[in-house]
This record gives structure tokens, sequence and C-alpha cells, in this order.
């Protein structure tokens, strides 16, 4: 049996869609004390306003009391200070922009001012954590660990090995996602787009350029891919709750470090030129400005 850290403090770096998630999660389910930070006071309080909007909808379907919440929002403590949101972390939960110079900038910080046994994860969805990893002088102690938008409803976590990753350090993963109550999936070589998106990126990407060469309407492409495929929602919808900006520096990615087979549609790039991004810009395929 691989031993595995006991973690009691988790730091989620990042308030935004994701990192709100992860922190919620954490603090909710996990029951963990979690530092949350980002860069400005606006992004700490848009996520903080996040975790309370989705946790009063709990309190509304009666799912808990008010007593309850306020405690998960007790063990939540939003910061803009990186060193002290790190310097007693257990578990360091990277979100930040789907960047590789920005995440290995991160990376490099969060080393020197993080305990030595810490372990770093990063919530990439593409991004090799062997390159992110190398930006720190502990490589064994870097992984992958991908969570699903939203974070609060996704029952998936990707745990991705790097080149240099030890036992324990997956095993710890494994145990905290485990503990937040997540099905997870081991990835055993680190490779861009892990499972689930190399296989899904192609294909929403196909459903980006059906629309743009007016193959089909909006409604009957999602409708097609629902009924035909199963699917919860339908590709374009999803794009707006990915983000296409997202799905497009994926695919850039993929057909970079993998197979010009990935390279990105024309219609998914003429929405990122567009600012169409989605539910983050509140246009995309939908309007998401009328709740």
């Amino acid at each position: 049996m691989v031993k595995a850290m006991e973690v009691k403090k988790i730091a989620v770096l990042g308030a935004g869609l994701m990192g709100h998630g992860i922190a919620q999660v954490a603090a909710q389910v996990g029951k963990y004390e979690v530092c949350m930070r980002d860069i400005e006071q606006k992004f700490v309080d848009g996520g903080m306003a996040m975790i309370r909007e989705s946790l009063q909808r709990f309190v509304k379907k009666g799912q808990m009391n008010e007593t309850q919440m306020n405690e998960i929002l007790s063990r939540i403590h939003p910061t803009l200070d990186l060193k002290a949101a790190v310097s007693d972390a257990d578990l360091i939960i990277e979100a930040v922009p789907e960047n590789v110079e920005l995440k290995k900038t991160m990376f490099r910080e969060v080393d020197t001012y993080a305990p030595a046994n810490a372990v770093i994860a990063s919530n990439t969805s593409s991004v090799s954590i062997t390159e992110i990893a190398s930006a720190t002088k502990r490589s064994e102690k870097v992984c992958g660990m991908h969570f699903f938008n939203p974070p609060q409803l996704m029952k998936l976590i990707e745990v991705i090995r790097g080149a240099k990753t030890s036992d324990e350090t997956i095993q710890t993963v494994l145990n905290v996602a485990h503990k937040m109550e997540k099905e997870t999936v081991l990835v055993k070589k680190d490779c861009p787009g892990f499972i689930v998106n190399r296989i899904l990126i192609p294909a929403l990407n196909e459903a980006a350029e059906l629309y743009w060469e007016g193959i089909a309407e909006r409604d009957d492409i999602d409708k097609a891919i629902k009924l035909g495929l199963n699917w919860p929602m339908g590709p374009l919808m999803l794009l707006d709750y990915i983000g296409s900006d997202t799905t497009l520096a994926i695919a850039d990615v993929l057909t970079k470090e993998l197979d010009p087979k990935f390279h990105p549609s024309t219609g998914l790039k003429q929405m990122v030129k567009a600012q169409l991004l989605g539910r983050k810009t509140g246009k995309g395929y939908y309007d998401w400005t009328q709740k």
C-alpha cells in the first residue's frame, strides 16, 4: 500500500470560474480549511460572492441550513497574499488561466513559499504537468488535479502523473479527491488534453465548424448530439459553459504537441475574435445576459 501525506489545509490559487468552485467543494464536502487567493480584491470578492450564492441555493432546496452554510464559509479564507496562502498549506491547487508561462511563474513562486513537504497540483485541462513541474525544485511533489466545470456538481477529477511525480503524491491527491466525494481516473502518462479533452475538443471544434458553415441551426446541432449521443447538453451550449477561448487554447496545445488534426476551426477562432466566449462574457452561441 502506497503511503500518502495527511492533508489538513488546502490553498486554492485563483478565485475565478474554477477556483471558487474548487475552494467551495474542499470546504463544504472535504471539510478542509481553505485559503483562496487571487491577484485583485475584485476577483476574491467575486469568488466569495459566487460561493455564497451557490450555498444559498443548497439552503433554499433544504439540503443544508444557515448554520451549516456559515460553518462552510468560515472555513474559506480569502486573501491577496500568496505567501500567506501557501506557507502552511499541505496541498496547493493552482487554478489560474490556461497559459503555460503564467502557470510556470506561479509554480516557481509557490515553490519558494510552500512547506517542503507540500504537494502542488494544477487544475490545468491541457498544459504538460512535466513542464509545469520543471519550474519547481520538487517535481516529485507536482501532479495534475483536473476538476470539471462546475466543480460543485461534476463528479470527475482526472489525476495526472508527470514524468517525475511520486506514488505518494498521486495517492495523497487521490485521497483528497475521494474525501471531496469525487470519482477519479488516473492518467498514467502526461499527455496533452489528458483523457476527456483529447476526446471532447475535436467534437466541440466540429460543432463550431458545422454552425459556422451554416450546415444546421444552433438548436438542431445541440438537439442532434443530445438525442443522438445521449449527451446531457449540446456541444454549442457546452462551448458556452467552458468558454470558446479556453476551448481554443486547448485545441492549440493539442495541435502543437500532438497532431495537426486537432487544428482549431475557423468558426471557433471567429467566436474568440468577436469575444463571444459564452457565459463569462454574457454572450456566445446563446445569450446568457437573461438569467
